[in-house]
């Protein structure tokens, strides 16, 4: 044996010591059982208190040390910056109206919380304290849109059980309530919450059907669920976003200046880049969604051209003049007169 791992072993010999031992044990017995001086026992209980709870008792003028509790519990406690991170996901998500994601992962807060013993509270919470006090998760511009938690859960029941959901739906286009009955496809959270269904005996595509536009939501009599083979995530990249039209080889041209930003963004998570001899770069990939890509693109004003397909360009086109009648009137026709002569 090496002596790094010599040296491993006694550590590990020396854990599993402090561990077993129901007295503790003091330095120069740690010392003696290692065969080691007791500086160096000193090390390595140093060590190991950085890494588990090492309680300290003492006995007349000296002190022993031992681990109370399980060598698993050490590894499946979880840090203060673990719980915080949590508590700010919570906290985010009910500042941005995500009631139902947000009791979810309040809950699963609370059952951590309540898993810690007296002792691994009054060692978190100083650092809980910190750490949540100056962690906040950005809640950006967006729709407010209230589901009520009930929604979520009935269409999980509804999933694990095999069977369709059935609830009335409306839309912007339709305020009249509709009654719908469709297989559950999935759940998809983001800004807006999404169930994927399916009409019952038909060919058609999955369909997105908001949350917040739910009513009377229930599991249905009739078995209804996804095949085996149905895979959620090639589905998702089929499209931009949420708008679903027929899917386009689009190709965007980076120039140099821009090429530090765009290796670090992602456009699709199927995107291919090329390197081009003038030291831009070509973005590649296959999606449906021309008006929300070309949304997205807004924020690469001036950094990037569309080189195609010409239903994004033709999209960009529209968007852009709907973008102009948002300015004073007075302004619209120099900007016109910019985009005909070429201006920047």
């Amino acid at each position: 044996m090496t002596e790094r791992m010599a040296k491993l072993d006694r550590l590990l010999a020396l854990v599993h010591a402090l561990s077993d031992t129901t007295e503790g044990l003091t330095l120069d017995e740690m010392a003696g059982r290692l065969d080691v001086n007791r500086r160096t026992a000193e090390r390595m209980r140093d060590i190991i208190a950085r890494h588990f709870d090492l309680d300290e008792i003492a006995d007349d003028r000296r002190k022993r040390f031992l681990i109370r509790d399980s060598l698993r519990r050490a590894y499946t406690r979880p840090t203060a910056a673990e719980v915080a991170a949590l508590q700010a996901e919570v906290d985010g998500r009910t500042l941005a109206g995500q009631n139902a994601r947000a009791e979810q992962m309040a809950s699963l807060l609370a059952k951590v919380k309540a898993a810690l013993d007296d002792r691994e509270r009054r060692r978190l919470d100083p650092d809980l304290d910190a750490l949540a006090r100056l962690q906040r998760t950005m809640v950006a511009a967006g729709p407010i849109a209230a589901v009520a938690p009930e929604t979520v859960t009935t269409i999980q029941s509804a999933i694990l059980c095999g069977r369709c959901v059935e609830f009335h739906y409306t839309t912007e286009e339709r305020p009249e309530s509709r009654w719908r009955r469709v297989i559950p496809y999935g759940l998809v959270h983001g800004p807006l919450t999404y169930l994927l269904g399916k009409m019952p005996a038909r060919d058609d595509q999955p369909v997105y059907f908001r949350l917040d536009r739910m009513t009377a939501v229930t599991v249905s009599d009739t078995i209804g669920c996804a095949p085996d083979e149905w895979d959620i995530d090639a589905w998702l990249a089929d499209s931009f976003a949420v708008w679903r039209d027929e899917k386009q080889d689009v190709a965007l041209r980076v120039p140099p200046s821009s090429t530090a930003r765009a290796r670090h963004w992602r456009f699709h998570g199927q995107q291919r880049i090329e390197d081009l001899a003038d030291g831009g770069l070509r973005i590649r990939f296959a999606t449906g969604g021309m008006r929300e890509l070309a949304e997205h693109l807004f924020t690469w004003g001036g950094e990037l051209v569309i080189e195609g397909p010409d239903a994004l360009i033709a999209v960009m086109r529209e968007r852009i003049a709907a973008a102009q009648t948002m300015l004073p009137k007075d302004v619209r026709p120099i900007l016109s007169q910019d985009a005909a002569t070429g201006a920047s």
